[in-house]
């Protein structure tokens, strides 16, 4: 599998590295000249010199043969724009770090369903080890077709929840509401700006972004 990534932090570099040993191609696409030199001694992949938010340069990581764009530039502006602009160029699937939860939320409104916030994910990591628990991670428990989708409510699904009409094998998971967590077993009431979070089997993935358009996403 091709992989590319947008610049050399120390966590594309970790990834980068981790992908190498599972034998995929990487891709880094980096301004810094003098940086490619000195990662191309030690790392046993590709390097584009250029800045990763543009088309020209992003149309040289090949997106048409390409699986994967990361983003993960410490700004979350220029890595949400670079994912934008990676999508608009046929690059299969974009995925941009996030650090803000605004942003996050931007992320998706903008159908880019598969930014991560590693900052964050670390923070809880955390705090469930002091309070002596271990995390279990969704993507763990994910299983065969069963697949997670997210859209942001509009003004049109605002009301109770048990009225939002959904495909069949479609379940609400949770809702965030900014960074509070609603169950929908607590009967909670949909505001516009509400992110849903469903469980549903990958067959009907087709008819929740034909409903949401570029406003959800699946992983």
């Amino acid at each position: 599998m091709r992989i590319a990534f947008i610049g050399t932090n120390s966590l594309t570099l970790a990834a980068a590295e981790l992908l190498l040993e599972d034998g995929h191609e990487v891709v880094i696409i980096e301004r810094s000249r003098e940086r490619i030199e000195d990662l191309a001694e030690r790392l046993d992949a590709g390097f584009i010199h250029g800045d990763g938010t543009s088309p020209d340069v992003l149309r040289d990581a090949e997106p048409e043969n390409t699986a994967v764009l990361f983003c993960l530039l410490e700004s979350d502006q220029t890595n949400i724009l670079a994912g934008l602009i990676g999508r608009s160029l046929g690059f299969e699937r974009v995925v941009p770090r996030v650090n803000n939860p605004q942003f996050q939320h931007i992320a998706i409104e903008l159908g880019l369903n598969d930014s991560v916030m590693p900052n964050r994910a670390v923070a809880r990591h955390l705090k469930e080890l002091i309070k002596g628990q271990e995390p279990l991670e969704l993507s763990l428990v994910i299983r065969g077709d069963a697949v997670v989708f997210a859209f942001v409510a509009t003004e049109e699904e605002a009301g109770p929840v048990a009225e939002l009409s959904l495909p069949a094998q479609t379940r609400i998971v949770c809702i965030y509401r900014e960074d509070d967590l609603l169950l929908p077993d607590d009967g909670p009431k949909l505001k516009p700006g509400d992110e849903v979070i469903l469980i549903t089997h990958r067959t009907r993935i087709d008819q929740l972004r034909e409903r949401w358009g570029n406003g959800g996403g699946a992983t």
